[in-house]
């Protein structure tokens, strides 16, 4: 059937349309979406298909959970123009502003999970804190290696609960944070929404192939994140397939330690990195790389690696 057919068929029934502006709000799964309905899990069900087929919502799975957002700005864009002016004529869907209500419901439980899960944490994170520079520290020098870049499209690796998203949010266009843990993302999408933060989507994915266009990222970050990557160089060429011929790549991670219990309790992969061995994986992934700082903490150090296409160098050089 024609998708045209398809959509003004979709758009024939006022459930479907109060999805649509639900998920114009955040990405929700199918079971928040019919505790805000107040609709059955089958009924919902059904309508978001019609929405599938049409092309007006899509669907991510993230481990066991699957998530629904709308679909492509050029299909969307015109039917949220069509019914904000129908509304203006006709009057708004009094459901609407109920749905809008319930929806702040499932906010705050989202936000009161990840307040819950970090409270029980806190103790062995602040454990870990104490080995590490003070994340002020950490963030003014990253601030520092970044300098006046511009961060424009940004993909932070490894993103867990979003920190490199909170730090960089005012000065991207977009953010992608990616990490391979639901519970981590779904954490970081609380915070997101707490902190008000609009341009930044976080989902699930895997470091070592990322489901990025090569050459769609101005900044790319890997915080903290390196020591976990069983192939680490792997990880850098792939952040390097990703950057823009324009673009930067930023890596934090902790110098050569001795620290075991990291990686017995923490699965870390590698007990931190030298200079060399990561100016090498740089250099190997056609990176132009560099020591931006090293800081001092407890007892691990932190080290900032910058790096830049070598073909930006290349065309910088005269004829």
């Amino acid at each position: 059937m024609n998708r045209d057919v398809l959509m003004l068929q979709a758009l024939a029934d006022p459930v479907r349309i109060r999805i649509l502006y639900l998920l114009q709000e955040m990405e929700l799964s199918v079971g928040e979406l019919a505790h805000t309905l107040a609709q059955g899990q089958p009924t919902v069900s059904k309508h978001l298909k019609m929405l599938i087929d049409c092309g007006l919502v899509g669907r991510r799975k993230e481990g066991n959970w699957v998530f629904l957002r709308l679909g492509a700005a050029s299909l969307v864009d015109p039917v949220f123009a069509l019914l904000d002016r129908w509304a203006e004529v006709h009057g708004r869907n009094p459901w609407l502003a109920a749905d809008a209500t319930r929806l702040k419901a499932i906010n705050a439980d989202r936000s009161a999970e990840a307040a819950a899960y970090f409270a029980a944490h806190a103790a062995e994170w602040d454990r870990l804190r104490a080995l590490h520079v003070p994340t002020e520290d950490v963030d003014e020098a990253i601030l520092l290696a970044i300098g006046d870049h511009h961060v424009g499209t940004l993909v932070d690796i490894g993103t867990g609960t979003g920190t490199m998203v909170h730090l960089l949010a005012g000065r991207a266009d977009s953010m992608i944070g990616i990490d391979r843990s639901p519970e981590m993302l779904r954490f970081g999408r609380a915070k997101l929404l707490q902190a008000g933060v609009t341009n930044a989507e976080l989902r699930q994915g895997d470091m070592n192939a990322l489901d990025l266009p090569s050459g769609s990222a101005d900044t790319v970050v890997l915080h903290q994140v390196l020591h976990y990557a069983q192939r680490p160089a792997a990880v850098i060429a792939e952040s390097a397939r990703i950057l823009k011929p324009t673009g930067k790549l930023i890596v934090i991670d902790v110098a050569p330690h001795d620290r075991e219990e990291l990686r017995r309790e923490h699965a870390h992969a590698r007990l931190g990195f030298g200079d060399d061995e990561v100016l090498d994986f740089m250099k190997a992934a056609t990176l132009k790389g560099r020591v931006v700082d090293h800081l001092a903490g407890g007892t691990l150090t932190v080290t900032i690696w910058s790096a830049e296409p070598r073909s930006a160098h290349l065309r910088a050089v005269p004829a």
